[in-house]
């Protein structure tokens, strides 16, 4: 909710004049509109259209760092030499981490 910070400001006999049974009225009021939902259960009752993967199986050829990679010591990606910006006691980073 926005706030208008150059809107008059209630004074301490403003304050006072307000009533307990009209506070609590303003309070009901207020919590009326509110709906209690909790997230996770709305997140695992919604379902995108056609996410069913349950029948897929994934094949992914894992191939070890070449000669010409490194292996960041600090985002842990594997690079390509030309980004290598320096090596710490044999750890090497690249010119992201660097950056």
């Amino acid at each position: 909710m926005a706030t208008d910070y150059d809107a008059p400001r209630k004074q301490d006999e403003d304050l006072k004049e307000d009533s307990i049974e009209e506070l609590q009225s303003r309070r009901s009021d207020q919590q009326s509109g509110s709906v209690d939902e909790d997230e996770a259960a709305a997140a695992e009752s919604f379902e995108l259209p056609g996410a069913d993967l349950s029948n897929e199986e994934l094949s992914v050829v894992v191939l070890p760092a070449q000669e010409d990679e490194f292996t960041c010591g600090s985002c842990f990606l594997v690079r390509h030499r030309s980004q290598l910006a320096e090596e710490r006691d044999g750890v090497k980073f690249c010119f992201e981490c660097m950056g």
